[in-house]
């Protein structure tokens, strides 16, 4: 059984999943094999592995820095919400269900057989396990039946570093009151504190940190300063959403169009990553601008994210820009450009629904109950338009997504789809009208090599071609291992690290 350590975080956006991908890193520079482990992963951002299952993306990030492939074990769980109340339930990679929160509640613990089983099969083949925790273990009111946090970390006896974010404020009250609410066994877990997202002068922690160990008899393992580095966010509480400084001058400005369900927004981290592009996530018409490219990204539910889209007077600037400028829609943005979407079975809603699509490109979408789940590589053929210089340039990406989009008046509500598919009727997996409308079922269509650039260069704001974004994320792993090696004590970490122990 492989060595672990736990990373549980006082509330969300702590900075656990970062840590936990930092820590993986630090340890295969070390000479070891180590994975990451997520029991319970809630997020719309997902990924489909090499065989077809569906895994959160924050545990692919992590096992990227691992220098392993990611793999369903790390993240048995994941629930993708689907409104306000209830979720996605996917389960080793396979939906299982819709659920409320509440029905959730009741049925999680019989998923504990599914989550050891996973963490088994991991530590077959790594040397360290780092896992992560969610939200807060102090979250009283859900305690019960946690698989999660300290439940997770009871099953395989698991030592607890706990992550407080001093960038939020009151950092010493986070982590001495998420301590004092445990119970004296999950107390006794936690073997270190973790201050992170500092800024300063860290000296000005000292006596804090003092009276912190006084009281609790625990130590501070690290402080870790605020980083700027360009990783994979975990869900909607990336910081990504919330630009507002200036654009990066003769940059290309792209707009993302955040939707109140917006799935996968990753697809667009490749451009933050280059100089002369600078990412906007747009919720408003006077937000929007006249931005070089639109893109359209992934919904959790297209049809109610449609709505809001043209509630919202988004849909009408859309048009009438993508007369003049590209537009780009990915999975559920693709689906919104074309004629119609029907929903039959009632998958996203209310069975028998349809609605008018964007009416840009010449599709009609079916939504299905069975998820399309499946990885691409590819070679783009790109009919002509603005992005024509593209054709034959390698892609490597995955599709997830509930509907089939196929030449318009080729489905019919009620009876399934009629005539040719996409792929057959178009030959290529990236749709084009001709001019400035483009879609893909393919996420990650923009990652590979430099992609990215010569969609800048296709824009007029050139950027080098021999930019690589694969390249570049390994560089901001390392800067991120180097960071917190750095600023953890990790002889300390090394000392804390414990036999796994699990009853099967």
């Amino acid at each position: 059984m492989a060595k672990v350590i736990m990373i549980q975080g006082t509330m969300s956006g702590a900075g656990k999943s970062l840590l936990v991908a930092g820590l993986c890193r630090i340890f295969k520079q070390d000479g070891y094999v180590a994975a990451p482990f997520k029991s319970q992963n809630m997020a719309l951002n997902s990924f489909i592995t090499s065989e077809g299952l569906e895994m959160g993306r924050a545990q692919v990030m992590q096992a990227e820095c691992a220098g392993i492939n990611p793999m369903v074990c790390m993240n048995p769980i994941l629930l993708k919400p689907t409104s306000d109340v209830g979720s996605q339930v996917i389960v080793n990679g396979e939906v299982i269900g819709n659920m409320s929160a509440r029905e959730y509640f009741a049925y999680k613990k019989k998923l504990v057989p599914d989550i050891k089983k996973a963490f088994k099969k991991l530590s077959d083949i790594a040397d360290i396990i780092v896992i992560e925790g969610a939200g807060s273990p102090a979250e009283i009111n859900l305690k019960a039946n946690d698989i999660v946090n300290m439940g997770m970390a009871e099953m395989v006896d698991a030592p607890v570093l706990l992550v407080g974010d001093i960038d939020r404020g009151g950092v010493f009250a986070q982590l001495y009151g998420t301590t004092m609410l445990l119970e004296n066994e999950e107390r006794e877990r936690i073997k270190g504190f973790v201050i992170n997202k500092f800024r300063g002068d860290v000296t000005l922690l000292d006596s804090g940190i003092e009276m912190l160990t006084e009281k609790t008899g625990i130590k501070t393992a690290g402080v870790i300063p605020y980083m700027n580095i360009k990783v994979d966010d975990e869900d909607s509480l990336t910081d990504k959403f919330n630009f507002k400084d200036e654009l990066k001058k003769n940059a290309a400005d792209i707009a993302v169009i955040r939707y109140p369900r917006i799935s996968n927004f990753t697809d667009f981290n490749c451009f933050d990553a280059l100089d002369n592009a600078s990412v906007r996530y747009v919720d408003s018409v006077y937000d929007l601008g006249d931005p070089d490219i639109i893109f359209l990204p992934g919904s959790k539910n297209t049809i109610a994210d449609l709505k809001w889209l043209r509630e919202s007077g988004l849909e009408a600037a859309i048009k009438r820009y993508a007369m003049k400028k590209p537009v780009f829609g990915i999975c559920g943005g693709f689906q919104m450009l074309g004629n119609k979407i029907l929903d039959p079975s009632g998958a996203e809603g209310v069975p028998g629904s349809s609605i008018r699509g964007m009416e840009l490109l010449d599709i009609d979408t079916q939504i299905q109950e069975e998820k399309v789940r499946k990885q691409v590589d590819a070679k783009i053929s790109f009919p002509k338009g603005l992005f024509e210089s593209l054709k034959d340039v390698e892609i490597s990406g995955y599709e997830i997504h509930m509907g089939e989009s196929v030449r318009s008046g080729a489905v019919e509500a009620g009876t399934g789809i009629v005539g040719d598919s996409v792929e057959d009727y178009y030959s290529d997996l990236v749709i084009s009208d001709g001019k400035n409308v483009y879609g893909s079922y393919v996420h990650g269509l923009f990652d590979k090599g430099s992609i990215s650039a010569h969609i800048l260069k296709a824009l007029g704001k050139a950027d080098s071609e021999n930019f690589s974004y694969e390249e570049f994320k390994e560089s901001q792993y390392d800067i991120l291992a180097d960071t917190i090696r750095l600023n953890m004590d990790m002889d300390y970490v090394y000392s804390c690290l414990a036999d796994a122990k699990i009853d099967l």
